[in-house]
């Protein structure tokens, strides 16, 4: 049974993660920017890899955020599901 919860990370955590994001954001405008201007496909392909690896690190922070909170307090109260539902998580993210 699906129920809704909430993540409890510091506002410290969240930060760094949105900074993070912020940047992604930025890259991605640059690289709308590239196409627009008609730049070079290997230039653009390059800057697409560098967001793809920067949403990667992102990623691995929350999971192991997620880890260390989320799934660990689910834990403690006795909710063994979690373990499924974050292999479930995990096999998604590595197909």
């Amino acid at each position: 049974m699906e129920t809704c919860r909430k993540a409890h990370h510091s506002e410290e955590f969240k930060g760094g993660l949105i900074r993070r994001l912020d940047r992604i954001e930025g890259q991605i405008r640059g690289i709308k920017k590239m196409i627009q201007e008609d730049r070079y496909c290997d230039h653009i392909l390059n800057q697409l890899t560098a967001v793809r690896s920067a949403l990667s690190g992102v990623q691995e922070q929350l999971l192991m955020g997620h880890m260390h909170t989320c799934v660990l307090d689910q834990l403690k109260e006795g909710n063994t599901e979690v373990i499924e539902e974050l292999s479930s998580t995990i096999r998604r993210m590595i197909r």
